[in-house]
């Protein structure tokens, strides 16, 4: 099996005044094309920065990221628009939606940016998606007229509209309740076996870290371990790590 992501011995340093903060400090990673991942630790651990580096939205201070063997640093913004356009779906915990759009119009979005489908295709391949998220027949809605639940179930329809290799999920359920969130990632995990695509998702809530096939588990800036969900759960709850909480009016 090929590795869709490989990151060897980076850094990531931010400039606060005179004060430099490492975000990440030695990173090195592997993932394999296919996986469903989780990259889980507490808020500050470098969840993000990591994933932002993957999706090509931050560079590395240090190190190589390479991306579809594709070495990010070596880029040019053009190249790197183009890799994030047609290689990688982005899922985040606010949604992202675009108010004035319908969630047709959502979804579509990406594959007007791309210019390769008539407007046939495009509609065939949006209302496809739209039915195995279960929101077929709200394609007229706007977000506004949407639950939490499924406004998310549209930014995942939307992050796979392109067929990605790979997508990434950041906190995809923090804006959730434990039920829906659970539904969203299950959702994820059923596109990732019929589709055979990546999916690496970062979170701090133990009750979603295991649905992965692996867990890669951040603290400070550093992988502390790589682990079967099983272990990882079990490790966070010996360590008295409860799961997050919904918030308030967090709705299906």
């Amino acid at each position: 099996m090929n590795s869709i992501v490989s990151i060897r011995d980076v850094v990531k340093e931010y400039e606060l005044g005179t004060t430099v903060v490492q975000a990440l400090r030695g990173v090195s990673l592997e993932v394999m094309k296919g996986e469903f991942l989780s990259i889980a630790g507490p808020s500050g651990s470098g969840k993000t920065t990591l994933l932002n580096l993957i999706g090509c939205v931050d560079t590395a201070t240090r190190g190589v990221v390479e991306v579809a063997g594709k070495d990010t640093a070596k880029l040019t913004e053009r190249e790197l628009t183009d890799l994030r356009l047609n290689t990688i779906g982005f899922i985040f915990q606010s949604f992202n939606l675009v108010a004035v759009l319908n969630v047709f119009q959502n979804v579509e979005f990406p594959l007007l940016l791309q210019r390769k489908l008539g407007s046939k295709e495009r509609r065939d391949r949006v209302m496809n998606l739209l039915e195995q998220v279960g929101l077929h027949t709200h394609a007229k809605h706007r977000p506004s007229e949407l639950s939490g639940g499924q406004r998310q179930r549209v930014a995942v329809a939307r992050a796979l509209v392109t067929d990605p290799l790979l997508v990434l999920a950041d906190e995809p359920t923090a804006n959730l309740d434990s039920a829906t969130g659970n539904q969203i990632i299950d959702l994820m995990k059923e596109l990732n076996q019929k589709k055979g695509t990546t999916f690496i998702f970062s979170t701090h809530d133990h009750k979603v870290m295991q649905h992965a096939n692996a867990v890669i588990r951040l603290a400070d800036g550093k992988v502390l371990a790589r682990e079967s969900a099983k272990d990882a759960v079990a490790h966070a709850l010996s360590l008295g790590e409860a799961p997050a909480e919904a918030p308030a009016g967090a709705r299906v």
